[in-house]
This record gives structure tokens, C-alpha cells and sequence, in this order.
């Protein structure tokens, strides 16, 4: 990168530092720091909400998922205007109704003290998890890119992270993510404009919108139902419905959002806010893979996009073999060029069957260049023992680098990087206060002061983002990284809301009833991904969005069943 790009990208790293922690310097008190001061507006908490969800890993992967599969991941986010209004309608009114600092703390209310543990223990290990996830899924991106020591990058962002979350707690991540989220969208939408501009003289915006849908990357909506299938209609409005009302309605990460809300209709506004606007979002950031897809019809991509991975390869036995397949795609290149050209031509003359044959001349030679570069890949894989061969991640970055104007490209590395901080200061605030609150002031010490708490919430919040790093130093990447954090948060959010739902909606169940409902849900959901891991034939696949209804339906019918059992003996 240029001077004037590092620049761009610190300046707005330590901006964002310094305004949350000079916005936070004088509240000094324990409802400020775990609440926010009960005085947040409705489109600041929207603003928090959306940050927090934004992490670092949607701007690094969803695009180069866009790039690889088309626009239908966006099915995922169809069910989030229903859960917000489900949580606005059942879930707020009882949390403010309680003044609770933490969402566990009303399960205790409800049960008793084991289940309010079980819940609260089951969010710290996922959310735990996922802290150390959000630091390093752009860490190894970025350190690769960048060329900076991996562990480095870690503690670069774990740092600044826990400065100002330490610092001011639940207010200064509020203040932050406000800043965080302009610059993130902001950054994504001139990315965007520039994509398009990037296009070849005489290559219209129509003709871009023509090659992505007709190699298959604009095919947003798919109502086939198939539990296989990941990203669908129906997995969005069933699956999907159920990990949002367990990440929004339960997660304290979130729920400590809206907690901080003026008021129930502020937080609601906010909640709403959030359900309108993130399904446009992440269409915004989806079409810019999309649209870098068409870029590379009429520019040569890499064959790997991994640069750093691409030069140990060149390095080793496998460099004479690699460089023929290089050679080859270069090739297959060049006659789909021609090939979308000809497409463009037939789509501008209105010719049906000269736009059908195009079409079909096109998506072959596409299909070689996939195959070519699945070759590629399995070849880098077998040079270089050990190493992470997918390189979805790295594609977006990849063309920012090497195609956005200098100040962009420091812009849009400052997004990443904002991303992966508003995450992660929710996350760590959020972390802290449940140990605060939920363990150590309701098991260890309930009589102390609230200067003794507050101390205590700075400290566990600083001990968690300690251990974030540390988890985040010793983290092996998964497949995509979206995915990875969907389906931690598939295989614990199911049964934390099982546990309120049956709280809120099965005023009989008995307390026993719901912890052993809880304990068989959160194993057999565990044993199902277990299986789906082993079961090459793939007779037993289930999607991991499914997870999340399975997983809340097991509960509650668990807990009926033992309920029962137990008022018959």
C-alpha cells in the first residue's frame, strides 16, 4: 500500500479509538458502563445492533461468496424482519419490565439459579469462541495481504479493541459503532461504484447486470425445499428465523444493545431498524461481489487469489505444475472473453437464440476455468502441506489492492478492521458483563458495591479480551469464514432459546424439566453435526441453519415430555 493509504487506515483506527474513549471519560458509574446509560436514541441503538452483527469476516467473505456461488446467500437475512418484531413483541417488554443488566438474569426469575447458569455458561462459550473467531478471521486475511506477522495483526486489533471497550464499557462501544458503521458503509458503497467503474469502456452497468445473471450469480431467490440446502427461501424463513431470535433475542452481545434504549419503543425503533435495513445491506455488499465477478470477465483473475500461499508454492517441486495450469487458465481466458463479448452483442440485438447459444458457450468455458482452478487449488494443497487452500476470503481484498485508486484501498482496509473492532467491543463488553452479573455478583460476591463492580466488570472484560487473542492466535481457518461463525452460533444459540421460549410461552414447566430438556436438546444437536460430518454419502445431510428450529424444538419438547413424567410418578 501507498503512504497515503496507511495513512487513511491508522488515522481512522486511532480516530475511532480516541472518540470512544474521550465520549466515555467521565462516566465513571456501574449502569452507564453495563447499560449505557439508559439514554441511547432509537437510530444509535440500530446503528450498535447492525455493527455488531457487521463483523469483519461479512465484508472479507460474503463477497468472495457472491464471487463463488451467486447472490443467494442473501435468503439467509429474509427471516429478520420477523424476528425483530417477535423479539420487540415478547422479548423487550419483559427485559425492561425486569431492569435486567443481563438477559440470563431473567431465567432465574422464571426457573432458578441452574438454569439461569446453564444459559449464561452456554453463551460465554459460544460467544467466547466466536471473540476469538472475529479477531482472527481478518487477521489472517489482512496479515497476509499486508504481509504482517499473524500474531501481530491479532494483538494489533485485540488491543485496540480493549482500550476503549475497557475504558468505557457499554457506552463507548455505542458511541464507536457509530462512527464504525459510516465508515464501513460508506467505504462498501464507493467500493461499489468503483467496481463499476472499473468495467471496460463500453461495457454498460446493463451489460455487467447481464453476464451475473446469466452465469448464475444474481440467483437471489431459490423456493426449492431441500434441507440440504443451505441458503434457501425456506431455510431464511424457518432456520434462519430461529438463529436471529436466539442471537437478538437472547445474546447478551445484543441484547445489550437495546437495554441501553431511552425507552421500549426506542429499543423497538431500533430493533426495527435493524430488521429494514440489514437485508439491503448485505444485497449492497453481495451485488459488489457480484460485480467483481463480472470484472474478472473482462480482466484475468489470479487462479488463487492467495498471493502470499501462490509464492511458497512457486517455491517447491510443484512451481513447473502450477505455472501449466496458470498457462491453461490463461488460455480458457481468453476464449471466454470472446465468448462474453459475444454474449454482450447477442443481448444487445434482442437475438433469443443467439443470446441461449452464448449463454450455453459462456457457462462452459466458465465450467473449465472452475475445474482448472480447482486443480490449482488441490496442487497448492499437496506443495504446501498444512496450508489453508481456500481462497475465497482473500478475493475481494485481493482486487482492492490491486485495483482501487490509492486513499481507497486504506479506506476499505480501515473497513475490515472497523468491522472486526465494533464486533468484537460488543462482544467483549457483552462477556463481561454476563460474568460480572451472572457469576461473580450472584455467586461469588452479592453484597459489594457498585464501584466494586464496575471494577470488576473492567477486569473481566480486559481478562476476555486477553484470551481472545490468545484463541485468535491458535485458530485454524475454516472453509468461510461466515460460515464458520453461522454455525458455532447454529450449533449453541438453539438451546438458550429453547430455554425462553419455554420461559416465556410454558408457564407449567418446571425448572428441572427445562435444564434436562435443555442439557438432551444441546447433545443431540451436537451428535447431528457430528454425523453430518461423517456421513460422506450424504444421506443424512442437514443444512446447519436447520440446526437452530431443531435445536429450540427439541427443548421445548423434551421439556413438555419430562414435565410430564415428572407429575406422573
Amino acid at each position: 500500500m501507498s503512504t497515503i493509504d496507511w495513512i487513511v487506515l491508522f488515522g481512522t483506527l486511532v480516530s475511532i479509538v480516541a472518540y470512544g474513549v474521550w465520549k466515555t471519560r467521565s462516566d465513571n458509574d456501574i449502569n452507564s458502563y453495563l447499560r449505557g446509560g439508559d439514554d441511547v436514541k432509537w437510530w444509535a441503538i440500530g446503528l450498535s445492533i447492525m455493527a455488531t452483527q457487521a463483523s469483519a469476516i461479512t465484508f472479507l467473505s460474503t463477497p468472495g461468496q457472491a464471487y463463488t456461488e451467486g447472490m443467494g446467500f442473501v435468503q439467509f437475512y429474509f427471516g429478520l424482519p420477523l424476528a425483530m418484531i417477535i423479539i420487540s413483541v415478547f422479548f423487550l417488554p419483559i427485559y425492561y419490565k425486569l431492569k435486567v443488566y443481563t438477559a440470563y438474569e431473567y431465567l432465574e426469575s422464571r426457573f432458578d439459579m441452574k438454569t439461569r447458569m446453564l444459559a449464561a455458561f452456554i453463551f460465554l462459550v459460544q460467544r467466547g469462541l466466536a471473540a476469538g473467531i472475529t479477531i482472527y478471521a481478518p487477521s489472517i486475511i489482512l496479515s497476509s495481504l499486508l504481509d504482517w506477522d499473524l500474531r501481530a495483526t491479532n494483538i494489533v486489533i485485540g488491543v485496540l479493541v480493549i482500550i476503549y471497550t475497557v475504558s468505557g464499557g457499554t457506552k463507548a462501544v455505542t458511541q464507536t459503532q457509530k462512527t464504525q458503521m459510516a465508515v464501513m458503509m460508506g467505504g462498501m458503497i464507493l467500493a461499489g461504484i468503483l467496481v463499476l467503474n472499473s468495467l471496460p469502456s463500453g461495457v454498460k452497468v446493463t451489460d455487467a447486470l447481464h453476464v451475473a445473471g446469466k452465469m448464475g450469480k444474481l440467483n437471489v431467490v431459490d423456493f426449492t425445499f431441500d434441507l440440504k440446502n443451505k441458503y434457501s427461501f425456506w431455510s431464511g424463513m424457518t432456520g434462519a428465523v430461529f438463529l436471529f431470535l436466539s442471537y437478538f433475542g437472547t445474546d447478551q452481545s445484543q441484547v445489550q444493545r437495546y437495554l441501553s434504549g431511552k425507552s421500549l419503543s426506542e429499543s423497538r425503533l431500533g430493533l426495527m431498524m435493524n430488521g429494514l435495513l440489514k437485508v439491503p445491506m448485505q444485497f449492497i455488499i453481495l451485488f459488489i461481489g457480484a460485480m467483481v465477478f463480472v470484472f474478472y470477465q473482462y480482466n484475468q483473475p489470479p487462479i488463487f487469489f492467495n498471493e502470499t500461499l501462490k509464492e511458497e508454492v512457486y517455491q517447491t517441486d510443484q512451481a513447473d505444475d502450477f505455472r501449466q495450469y496458470e498457462g491453461e487458465y490463461a488460455d480458457v481466458f481468453s476464449e471466454k472473453l470472446a465468448a462474453v463479448e459475444g454474449l454482450n452483442e447477442a443481448v444487445r440485438s434482442g437475438n433469443e437464440e443467439a443470446i441461449d447459444q452464448a449463454t450455453i458457450r459462456v457457462n462452459e468455458l466458465q465450467a473449465e476455468s472452475d475445474t482448472l482452478r480447482k486443480r490449482a487449488i488441490e496442487l497448492v494443497g499437496k506443495a504446501v502441506p498444512g496450508a489453508e487452500t481456500k481462497d475465497t476470503d482473500y478475493i475481494f481484498m485481493d482486487f482492492v489492492l490491486k485495483n482501487m485508486p490509492i486513499g481507497i484501498v486504506g479506506l476499505l482496509f480501515a473497513v475490515i478492521f472497523s468491522a472486526a473492532m465494533s464486533s468484537t467491543s460488543s462482544e467483549l463488553n457483552a462477556l463481561g458483563s454476563t460474568t460480572t452479573i451472572d457469576f461473580y455478583k450472584r455467586r461469588v460476591n452479592q453484597g459489594a458495591s457498585d464501584d466494586h463492580y464496575l471494577k470488576y466488570s473492567k477486569l473481566f472484560t480486559l481478562g476476555w479480551g486477553i484470551l481472545a487473542i490468545i484463541v485468535a492466535s491458535t485458530l485454524s481457518l475454516f472453509d468461510n469464514l461466515i460460515e464458520a461463525v453461522n454455525l458455532i452460533g447454529s450449533l449453541f444459540y438453539p438451546t438458550v432459546l429453547g430455554i425462553f421460549v419455554v420461559a416465556f410461552f410454558f408457564k407449567k414447566v418446571s425448572s428441572n424439566a427445562v435444564f434436562i430438556g435443555a442439557l438432551l436438546s444441546q447433545a443431540a444437536i451436537i451428535l447431528i453435526h457430528y454425523l453430518n460430518t461423517i456421513d460422506a454419502a450424504g444421506v443424512f445431510t442437514m443444512g446447519f441453519l436447520w440446526y437452530n428450529a431443531l435445536g429450540c424444538i427439541l427443548v421445548v419438547v423434551f421439556s413438555l415430555i419430562i414435565n410430564q413424567l415428572g407429575r406422573n410418578k
